[in-house]
């Protein structure tokens, strides 16, 4: 099989291309009606009050911490595990930022260890805590929102892979992204996420007055009176705006979320199936997620046993590599950058289980079943040439 296969890539149809010609053709490119109408649908699709989009998913996550106020010395708390974004727009702030361990399978942070970061780093006064659904698998989420109400804090979700995911509470089911029990919530539509804007993000919140600063931080904080040319800045900000093309094609893909969507949860499904049936279970761990959600399923993570295959994951990439089938690490601990300065964590020992074993599988709309196959071929391949006599990976 000649055709490389990579783990996430966009699905861009005629239709969309057909939206960004369109929009194209508008007098106004930017700051125009397509961005008000991408915001009005993703409300209504989410089920949430305020939606504001913006050039990315970090702007996101900046637009989110500029309005809860965060100032310096500030109390945050947020995975080990996660991409780079969320613990860099904290660092802006110069905020007291605290890592908290993941469990070393799913790679999520647990309400157990925030409360050990808590207790161990004796923490009194939280600002915020920072969950992450990595791979789009909502998971705790009514447990984080107990705490927030015992800490007295605020939760932002990063929701950046699970654009699309439910999780059910009391037999009904809500968005992620709804904020039903989280202040705000932010989204990536970046190329390899459920739907996309080509780059872009977005945060969600139903609270008036958090909305209000987002979109005021959205673009310099300017509020601009009847006359276009005479206007105020109410507050700093920055310049986050997405344009009317992107939102275009992000109204486009929102039409076709439902089949994004469901091609993603039947690779998923393909993929358990092909590991059952290689008899690979004594070698990989799949995650045990909440069988009552329902994910984005942005990403297909598994655990391998490289401690027992006496090799690591650098020589698996390398020989998928070779057959053309490109992984990712899904994440580098962020302790372990060097713009982490401060002391590595004491309580995170699942983390570091997590990255020495973890990976993730190719899977994207336009993935085919025998591609999959091949992976798993190829997986297996690699373990037969690798394995040593295991009774199981527990």
């Amino acid at each position: 099989m000649s055709k490389e296969i990579f783990y996430g890539k966009q699905s861009i149809g005629k239709d969309d291309l057909i939206s960004i010609f369109e929009a194209g053709k508008q007098n106004l490119i930017t700051v125009g009606p397509k961005v008000k109408l991408f915001e009005k649908k993703i409300s209504k699709y989410l089920n949430v009050k305020h939606a504001i989009v913006c050039n990315s998913g970090t702007a996101a996550m900046h637009l989110a911490l500029i309005s809860i106020n965060l100032k310096k010395n500030d109390v945050v708390i947020m995975p080990s595990i996660n991409f780079i974004s969320a613990f860099n727009m904290a660092k802006l702030f110069e905020a007291k930022i605290y890592l908290a361990d993941v469990n070393k399978i799913t790679g999520q942070m647990t309400p157990d260890s925030v409360q050990q970061c808590i207790k161990k780093n004796r923490l009194k006064k939280i600002k915020v805590i920072i969950t992450m659904y990595l791979g789009g698998y909502p998971e705790n989420i009514i447990e984080f929102y107990n705490l927030k109400k015992k800490f007295n804090c605020m939760i932002i979700e990063d929701a950046c892979h699970a654009f699309g995911a439910n999780y059910r509470f009391n037999n009904k089911y809500f968005k992620v992204g709804s904020c039903k029990h989280a202040d705000i919530s932010t989204f990536s539509f970046h190329p390899i996420k459920s739907i996309t804007t080509g780059e872009g993000g977005g945060v969600t919140t139903n609270k008036n007055l958090l909305a209000k600063r987002i979109f005021l931080a959205r673009s310099h904080g300017i509020i601009r009176s009847k006359n276009h040319w005479i206007y105020d800045i109410k507050q700093n900000g920055m310049n986050y705006r997405i344009s009317d093309i992107n939102c275009a094609l992000g109204i486009s893909q929102l039409k076709k979320i439902n089949i994004f969507l469901k091609k993603r949860k039947l690779i998923s499904d393909s993929y358990i199936k092909l590991i059952s049936q290689s008899n690979l279970q004594n070698y990989i761990k799949l995650p045990d997620y909440n069988s009552k959600n329902k994910p984005s399923y942005h990403l297909f993570l598994v655990s391998i046993n490289f401690k027992e295959l006496k090799c690591n994951k650098n020589y698996l990439f390398n020989f998928f590599k070779q057959k053309k089938i490109y992984l990712q690490y899904h994440y580098i601990p962020i302790y372990k950058f060097s713009c982490f300065r401060d002391k590595k964590p004491d309580l995170c020992k699942n983390s570091d289980e997590y990255y020495k074993n973890a990976i993730s599988l190719p899977i994207h709309f336009d993935l085919s079943y025998n591609q999959q196959k091949f992976v798993i071929k190829v997986l297996k391949q690699f373990i037969e040439n690798n394995k040593k006599k295991i009774k199981s990976y527990v």
